[in-house]
């Protein structure tokens, strides 16, 4: 028996506005509402708004909070200060990626997680299980009483200051990962200078019941200055462009952070979290490792395509892969042979039985201009 697809406070908005819709993560979500190309070369133009609402919230409090994520993240939260954000890793004891996290520290015995909302359960688990070690930590997930929605673009703060009802202290003076408190016609609005897109941008959550009146505000502030609703689709391109990595693709519990690029993100020198005994008996030498590829033409390699070397034998295979909107280029991201790693290797893509050149390619492939 299936389970039915939860639905966002803003699903109805979504409905209106002509949305596709897909299951991702257990949660119907609009994919497209025109088509993907116009979405996502609004976001790099002007701006694009999304309903991110299905990612996860657990609030972290009490004197135990900072040890707390010190222990059940791979970075150093307690050295986070007041006001900023951090991306994180929840680990499994043997190293592998359980999810890819943003931390915000909210005061000294606050914090706010943001996982995927595919993994939601799984990080609920694992705080879980991990908070019996640590004396004077609640962990609340708040993931149902709460909206997020995301505007993305160059001109996303001037969207944002212009939103009528909408109040926050200098948002131009907030930093990327850091956030601010704000009102939304007398709501509490958390404000967050954070993105998945690789363009500036804000998140911005607030409480179910205001979501559907912030949404139509940002809309109505936006629309003049080129702001369109965006789906999974645009983001998805956008997030591929800007080199960020995708739980599911580029992330997994058969994946160690290293591998990934991430290998800054575990702090070794902690006394102990969970995952670094595992990490530490890992033996990475041979292990695939994350790169980026670019190709002429139009044909792109998508996940699951075989990445082949120059004698024609299979070396790794892409995870994600698309024609790049704002390149025009295919461009992909795939686990390769470490001895094949180096930026200007020339490898095959195998594109239904064709093979197609490509280029290894530092990442990310597309970077904004500030």
């Amino acid at each position: 028996m299936s389970t039915a697809l939860r639905q966002t406070p803003l699903h109805a908005r979504h409905e209106a506005l002509g949305a596709s819709f897909t299951d991702f993560g257990g949660w119907s979500m609009p994919v497209r509402y025109t088509s993907d190309l116009a979405e996502h070369r609004a976001v790099r133009e002007a701006a694009g708004i999304f309903d991110i609402s299905h990612m996860a919230e657990f609030f972290v409090t009490g004197s135990g909070a900072a040890a707390f994520l010190d222990h059940v993240l791979a970075g150093r939260l307690s050295a986070l200060p007041l006001g900023k954000a951090k991306y994180s890793l929840v680990l499994a004891d043997d190293g592998g990626i359980i999810d890819d996290v943003i931390v915000y520290r909210l005061a000294d015995e606050r914090f706010l997680v943001i996982a995927n909302a595919g993994n939601r359960d799984a990080v609920a688990a694992a705080f879980a299980q991990r908070a019996a070690k640590i004396t004077d930590v609640t962990v609340d997930d708040r993931t149902d009483e709460l909206a997020l929605i995301a505007v993305q673009g160059p001109r996303a703060e001037q969207i944002v200051l212009s939103t009528a009802g909408l109040e926050a202290d200098d948002l131009p003076g907030l930093g990327y990962y850091a956030w601010r408190d704000g009102s939304f016609d007398g709501t509490p609005v958390f404000v967050g200078r954070t993105g998945y897109t690789g363009e500036d941008g804000f998140e911005l959550l607030i409480d179910n019941a205001q979501a559907d009146a912030l949404w139509d505000a940002l809309l109505s502030a936006g629309e003049p200055l080129g702001l369109v609703p965006a789906g999974l689709a645009a983001r998805d391109t956008l997030r591929l462009e800007a080199g960020m990595p995708l739980y599911g693709h580029e992330l997994s519990r058969d994946i160690a952070p290293a591998q990934a690029g991430l290998g800054r993100v575990a702090v070794m020198a902690k006394d102990d979290f969970v995952g670094k005994e595992g990490l530490l008996a890992r033996d990475l030498t041979d292990a695939p490792v994350l790169v980026g590829l670019t190709a002429e033409g139009r044909r792109a390699g998508r996940a699951g395509y075989a990445v082949r070397g120059p004698d024609g034998t299979p070396v790794g295979e892409i995870t994600s892969g698309a024609l790049s909107p704002t390149l025009g280029h295919p461009i992909a991201m795939a686990f390769v042979k470490p001895e094949l790693a180096a930026s200007g290797t020339v490898l095959t893509i195998d594109v239904r039985g064709t093979a197609v050149p490509a280029t290894v390619t530092d990442l990310p492939f597309y970077r904004r201009t500030k």
